[in-house]
C-alpha cells in the first residue's frame, strides 16, 4: 500500500522508508512483492527494474561504457570502475575491526573475516568437508568427480587443478620454475612416467 504524507515524501508502509518521488516508491515496493516485470528477450531473466535489466543487457551485447582514464580498461557497471581504480589510488576503504587489516573490496573484507570466524559455509555434498571459499570446493569436488579439465597441449596430460597444469607447461618451456627441490624431484618423475607411458600407447 502506497501512503503519500503530508511532507509529501513518500512512505512505504510496510518498512516505513521514504522516497521523494513516488515512481521510486513504486520500484521499491517490488522488493517487497517479490515482482519482476522487466524480462530479458534473450535468456529470459527477469528484474524488479528496469535499469537492472538495462545492466543486464550489456552481457549479451558486451557493451563496456565505463572506461578507466588510467589504464583504458572499460566495465559493465561504474560500480566495477570505481573498486577498479583503487587500484591506481591505492585506497583501501574495507577495515577489518579485528585486526585492522584493509581491503579493496568488500568481498575481500568479508573472504578474510573467515579467518577469523572460522566459518566455512561452502560444504560438500558428497563427503560434507567444508571450506571458507567457493573456489576451494570446486577444486575439491573434483577429487570425487574425477574430471581433469586442464590438458597440455603438448603431451594431453590432464590435471585437476590449474596451478598443477601451470607447473608442468614449464616442463614443455625454458622457464625454470622456483620450487623446493625434493618436491619437483618428486613432480618431474611422475610428469616423465606419464609422457612414457602416452608414447607406449
Amino acid at each position: 500500500m502506497l501512503v503519500h504524507t503530508k511532507s509529501r515524501s513518500h512512505c512505504c508502509e510496510v518498512c516505513q522508508k521514504k522516497f521523494s518521488r513516488r515512481r521510486a516508491l513504486k520500484r521499491h515496493m517490488h522488493t517487497h512483492t517479490g515482482d519482476k516485470p522487466h524480462l530479458c528477450e534473450v535468456c529470459n531473466k527477469s528484474f524488479s527494474e528496469k535499469c537492472s535489466l538495462s545492466k543486464h543487457m550489456r552481457i549479451h551485447t558486451g557493451e563496456k561504457p565505463h572506461l578507466c582514464e588510467v589504464c583504458n580498461k572499460s566495465f559493465r557497471e561504474k560500480s566495477s570502475l570505481s573498486e577498479h581504480m583503487r587500484i591506481h589510488t591505492g585506497e583501501k576503504p574495507h577495515l577489518c575491526e579485528v585486526c585492522n587489516k584493509t581491503f579493496r573490496q568488500k568481498r575481500d573484507l568479508n573472504k578474510h573475516l573467515l579467518t577469523h570466524t572460522g566459518e566455512k559455509p561452502h560444504v560438500c555434498e558428497v563427503c560434507s568437508k567444508s571450506f571458507r571459499q567457493k573456489n576451494h570446493l570446486n577444486n575439491h569436488i573434483l577429487i570425487h568427480t574425477g574430471k581433469k579439465p586442464h590438458i597440455c597441449d603438448v603431451c594431453n596430460m590432464p590435471f585437476s587443478r590449474k596451478s598443477n597444469y601451470n607447473q608442468h607447461v614449464l616442463l614443455h618451456t625454458e622457464e625454470k620454475p622456483y620450487v623446493i627441490y625434493h618436491s619437483a624431484k618428486v613432480y618431474f618423475k611422475c610428469a616423465y612416467a606419464y609422457i612414457q607411458k602416452r608414447k607406449l600407447m
